[in-house]
């Protein structure tokens, strides 16, 4: 989708570049102008990106099979948009149809977003006349509250509200103006059946076996609703491509945090890297019995099948690509598969690589000292995100003393604790493999001054947004703490002297919270410490002509299967 719409933008640039000299502006066309100037700059806080892979290495027919990936996950746009917001479909019908300077702009800014409501601007609408974003997206009823979907849903039989508030329904009325759950096998068949298509000929092309097992059960799932079989397939997953393309995320959905998003990631494996990461699976169990928590609620047997998958993004789409764009993901985030196998993580090297180029490497120049900048490096921002994705699998899963999973007790506060909780339990996981000697002691002089640049990365994608809130969290923990400190220029550096402490105090609070389930606590707890303090603002107005993170350019996506 977005290919085609370039394609348009390109073509009305084409149209426009013989024109006769325009006639001076009346007062409406300077607003207009105007208007899309201060959107580009909006958008430009992206940094346009080209991401080339290389699939020198890929025979004809697997190269033909990813051709017939990206197809399908093109497709996974269609369905985002339609999940995040009603009226998404008409307003970039709408937008493609304008082809003025300002058109252009609002378009641009529309696709970047994946709606018409700006994500690093706590979701300030850069359309007239669109209201707030439905934080309930458009998985419920639009005149439905949440208040009486929950009353709804307590009253059904508890298998039938599993599947009411489960990843793979939405609420809908009835005839009777009541609410019914829709799965979306049949709420979004008319593209699921599209993208099946496409997974089914990519199968029939590729000859690696594990990779056409994947995308034939995945298919299947489109149909069936039912991802379980599919995702087990996912997970053992051992080929040169790596795709990943369904519902899984669930931050679109601010009511429960329980309506899964779809996206699609895909790839080419980097088996030197994996390789080199892949003996850190082994460390889980040992980290989980080291947790600095109650041996109760540590897992004494962690999932037997940990794999760790680092690849070169060729495209992706859907959740997966609106506003800040994903570095490593954790999947999948069903509960089942977390017990029985553990989860997968796959981590995106030539994305994050961007982002400490273009991004990282900027900010510490304008946030850190002099002292502490040089103890930025790649690979301590590298590994970090590794463990972050790692650390989503320890920790408590369900409340304690009850059936009841975290995710479903937190509810809309669940998403931003939990990335905190991966983040600073990161950080605590590299220094215990640090000491233990599974990790170089050089990575320790870096880490953490590291992840205090990727703070003010992060907190950048606004504190509205999952990962930004949760880093909010935890910079101003640390800076209550001693173990980041502020020097008279306003510049932050890490005090060696206090910061482990620090860490392994905030992974213990965090993990007792989403044992504890206690949704009101948590929520205090985000508005008491997930804020942007003026010793912070001072050191983001700074950083204004620094961007915030990368737009991808899918260049080699775009060659390999053009638009059809």
């Amino acid at each position: 989708m977005k290919s085609l719409l370039a394609l348009l933008l390109a073509s009305a640039a084409l149209s426009c570049a013989h024109a006769p000299s325009p006639a001076p502006m009346t007062p409406a066309q300077q607003a207009d102008s105007t208007a899309a100037a201060e959107l580009d700059k909006s958008t430009a806080r992206f940094a346009p990106t080209e991401l080339r892979v290389d699939l020198s290495a890929l025979p004809a027919n697997e190269r033909a099979a990813l051709a017939e990936l990206v197809h399908a996950a093109r497709l996974m746009d269609a369905l985002f948009l339609r999940q995040s917001f009603a009226a998404n479909p008409s307003l970039l019908s709408l937008l493609a149809g304008d082809r003025s300077e300002l058109g252009r702009a609002r378009l641009h800014a529309f696709l970047v977003n994946k709606g018409p409501w700006s994500r690093l601007d706590q979701e300030t609408p850069f359309l007239s006349g669109v209201q707030a974003r439905p934080q309930g997206g458009n998985f419920y009823p639009a005149d439905a509250t949440k208040e009486q979907v929950e009353l709804w849903a307590n009253q059904l039989p508890e298998k039938e509200k599993q599947r009411a508030l489960g990843f793979f329904t939405t609420v809908r009325r009835d005839a009777r103006g009541g609410f019914v759950a829709v799965n979306y096998s049949l709420e979004y068949q008319d593209v699921l059946q599209l993208a099946a298509q496409h997974l089914r000929k990519a199968a029939g092309l590729t000859a690696q076996p594990t990779l056409k097992a994947y995308l034939e059960k995945r298919a299947a799932a489109f149909a069936s609703n039912d991802y379980h079989e599919s995702d087990v397939a996912w997970m053992e997953l051992d080929a040169s491509i790596e795709p990943t393309i369904g519902p899984y995320e669930v931050y679109e959905d601010n009511w429960f945090n329980a309506k899964a998003s779809y996206e699609a990631f895909l790839g080419v494996r980097d088996d030197a890297e994996s390789g080199k990461l892949a003996k850190l699976s082994g460390e889980l169990q040992g980290l989980e019995n080291a947790l600095p928590i109650d041996e109760p609620l540590k897992n004494g047997k962690l999932g037997a099948l940990a794999p760790i998958a680092v690849i070169n993004e060729v495209f992706c789409s859907g959740d997966a690509n609106r506003g800040v764009q994903t570095a490593a993901f954790n999947l999948p985030n069903d509960e089942r598969i977390l017990r029985e196998r553990g989860t997968k993580r796959v981590m995106l090297k030539n994305v994050q690589q961007a982002k400490f180029d273009q991004v990282l490497l900027p900010i510490a120049k304008v946030a850190l000292s002099i002292g502490a900048q040089k103890d930025v490096s790649f690979e301590a921002f590298f590994t970090h995100i590794l463990m972050h994705e790692l650390m989503h699998g320890l920790g408590p899963h369900r409340v304690t003393g009850s059936e009841t999973t975290v995710r479903q007790a937190m509810q809309e506060a669940g998403s931003a604790i939990e990335e905190a909780k991966a983040d600073i339990a990161g950080l605590w996981a590299l220094q215990r493999l640090v000491d233990k000697g599974a990790l170089d002691k050089s990575l320790e002089a870096t880490m953490y001054t590291t992840f205090l640049a990727s703070a003010f990365r992060s907190i950048r994608f606004g504190i509205t947004e999952a990962h930004g809130k949760g880093i909010a969290l935890q910079l101003n923990s640390l800076l209550d703490a001693g173990a980041f400190t502020v020097a008279a220029d306003g510049t932050f550096a890490v005090n060696a002297g206090r910061i482990k402490d620090a860490v392994a105090a905030l992974t213990r609070e965090l993990m007792l919270l989403q044992a504890g389930g206690d949704a009101a606590k948590e929520r205090q707890l985000l508005a008491d410490r997930a804020t942007v303090r003026p010793e912070v603002k001072r050191v983001l107005d700074r950083l204004l002509a620094v961007p915030v993170d990368i737009e991808p350019l899918f260049t080699t996506a775009d060659e390999l299967a053009p638009t059809r």
